[in-house]
């Protein structure tokens, strides 16, 4: 899908994401480069239904959010999203906000594993998407920030939440007070992505994490995700059991790819558990 749109033109809904998938990753883009990537109501319907089609596509074992241009996103779009919604009333808001917060919901819970590469500017808004991915790498160079509190209002939209779910609470504190912006690499030692690097080689590092990632049991993969999540928020002894029934179900779902790697373990001695994945093409042969 063309990237190419003179900045006064009008983008459309399908337009306003861009996707291209290949060798199992589907590269997903925030595709509005005139506005920084800022998003707005078609852009969130947008994603949503990119979304939807990618989930279970057979060809799709990995999902890498990104931005076109110099930006990842500046965050929600102050005109379309904030000022013309608002003028047309509480219901309309309410509206606009389901359709950001839809996809946000379903990122956090992807049935594939998803990886934020975040190029350029991410701010405000652009955290609930962040925090949704399961992994993050960004560029040295990347701008982060909450500066809602430099115009007066709260970080909400989510904002706030994934500041305290990712930084300390000092941190977390500064961070929304302040309004001052971090590079990737503070953004790197504060947490809030996996590694920093240079712009040129991010792209390098995230599809090396991808194809890892590919090569790995996916019910696992989900189950391993979805478990990060949930425990956050559990008792010791609640994640124990929620961990138990988690993986009785995963089991139950694809034992035979838990046969297949212990056989390769312990009577194969074809591979060790640290230095890689089990090679799930002996296990595909067995089942045909």
């Amino acid at each position: 899908m063309s990237s190419q749109k003179t900045t006064t033109a009008e983008r459309s809904e399908a337009d306003s994401v861009a996707c291209e998938v290949g060798d199992g990753i589907a590269w997903v883009k925030f595709n509005r480069p005139e506005k920084r990537n800022c998003m707005n109501p078609k852009l969130n319907r947008q994603m949503l239904r990119v979304l939807d089609e990618l989930e279970f596509r057979p060809d799709v074992g990995v999902l890498v959010l990104t931005g076109e241009g110099t930006a990842w996103s500046a965050g929600m779009d102050l005109k379309e999203y904030f000022r013309e919604t608002e003028a047309r009333g509480l219901g309309a808001t309410r509206a606009a906000q389901r359709e950001a917060y839809a996809w946000w919901r379903r990122l956090r819970w992807y049935q594939k594993p998803t990886i934020a590469m975040v190029n350029g500017w991410c701010f405000g808004g652009g955290y609930g998407p962040l925090f949704a991915c399961d992994l993050a790498f960004a560029a040295e160079e990347a701008q982060f920030g909450l500066s809602e509190i430099n115009w007066g209002i709260l970080p909400g939209g989510g904002a706030t939440k994934v500041a305290r779910e990712l930084l300390s609470f000092r941190r977390a504190m500064y961070h929304a007070l302040m309004g001052e912006t971090i590079d990737g690499r503070t953004a790197a030692e504060w947490g809030m992505v996996n590694e920093a690097l240079p712009l040129a080689k991010l792209r390098d590092r995230v599809e090396q994490v991808a194809r890892a990632l590919l090569e790995k049991n996916p019910v696992a993969l989900k189950a391993a995700k979805d478990a990060i999540r949930r425990v956050s928020e559990m008792t010791y002894e609640n994640a124990e059991d929620y961990l138990i029934r988690a993986q009785e179900a995963a089991n139950s779902f694809d034992n035979e790819g838990r046969k297949e790697a212990i056989k390769q373990f312990i009577d194969d001695k074809s591979y060790k558990p640290g230095l890689g994945a089990y090679d799930k093409s002996k296990q595909a042969r067995s089942e045909r």
